[in-house]
């Protein structure tokens, strides 16, 4: 994944799963249904019922991809047996397990039942993707091991987001704050991408990395070559993931307002409706005391 195609590619696939994720959970708590119940997945509502899965097929086929692009070393094209290529095959394999998994309680008609055990499974994805960020066996150095620590950071969210969906499936704020740290997760791909692997927006002071570092353990995209461009690239990194942030707090802002607007919130209108018969029944009774009382 140490490309800009490496980046932009599964950041394009996690900022379209959040903002489908973001927008259908917003949707179904605004929908009136005062049972509202998370769900790590969405179906796709078309005319064509086939297409009901189309999320967890698309899910498992881009998992799938990866892991063969890992294996055979993209863009090379060869098998490559080194130990980063396979732990970023393992964060797949995870993702593929759990759509493989979401698939078959479909088919086989027990979704409902074994629920839990999707949001254990999809806790196991974020879980894993931390666990293997953080016990990286290639030591990122530098400014782009500054990105990759923030990067952990997105992805805790996710897997504690993950956890409280899965225990408490009927807080909506848990199942947005997941939602919305896969959208996250996706921004801050593509702009790693673009800040360590295209020339042009390498921050001022800093050189893209010609080839490898003299160890092989030891891996940095950009070298800065003064301890003040380093200090002020991290710092643009981290203006980059507070500017992102509000940019996804903006959008989920406006589209629960847009929400709230053409649907009521839950159990508005019930009592909305209670407190208009009461004052209509008190106007009738006025009304007809003033008729026997004249």
């Amino acid at each position: 994944m140490g490309t800009f195609l490496g980046h932009i590619v599964p950041g394009l696939a996690l900022v379209l799963l959040g903002l489908w994720h973001t927008i259908n959970t917003i949707s179904d708590y605004f929908r009136g249904s005062k049972n509202f119940v998370s769900q790590f997945w969405y179906p796709f509502k078309s005319p064509c019922s086939k297409l009901k899965h189309l999320e967890l097929l698309l899910i498992l086929s881009f998992s799938i991809f990866s892991i063969f692009m890992q294996v055979l070393d993209y863009p090379f094209f060869h098998f490559a047996f080194q130990l980063d290529n396979f732990e970023h095959v393992t964060m797949f394999l995870h993702l593929a397990v759990f759509a493989g998994f979401a698939l078959c309680t479909e088919f086989t008609h027990s979704s409902e039942i074994l629920s839990g055990v999707s949001g254990v499974l999809a806790a196991s994805v974020f879980g894993q993707e931390f666990f293997l960020l953080h016990y990286h066996s290639t030591d990122h150095i530098g400014l782009e091991g500054h990105y990759h620590w923030l990067l952990q950071l997105i992805v805790l969210g996710s897997l504690l987001g993950s956890l409280f969906t899965t225990s408490f499936p009927c807080i909506f704020p848990s199942a947005l704050v997941l939602a919305v740290s896969v959208m996250f997760q996706g921004l801050w791909f593509i702009n790693m991408g673009f800040m360590l692997w295209v020339p042009q927006f390498v921050p001022q002071g800093c050189i893209p990395a010609a080839a490898k570092m003299s160890s092989d353990s030891m891996h940095g995209a950009v070298i800065c070559q003064m301890h003040e461009a380093d200090m002020r690239a991290r710092a643009l990194a981290n203006m980059q993931f507070s500017w992102i942030l509000a940019g996804i707090m903006i959008f989920t802002a406006c589209v629960c307002l847009r929400f709230a607007r053409s649907l009521r919130p839950r159990g508005q209108s019930a009592e909305y409706e209670k407190l208009q018969s009461r004052v209509s029944d008190v106007s009738v009774a006025i009304a007809g005391f003033k008729q026997t009382n004249p």
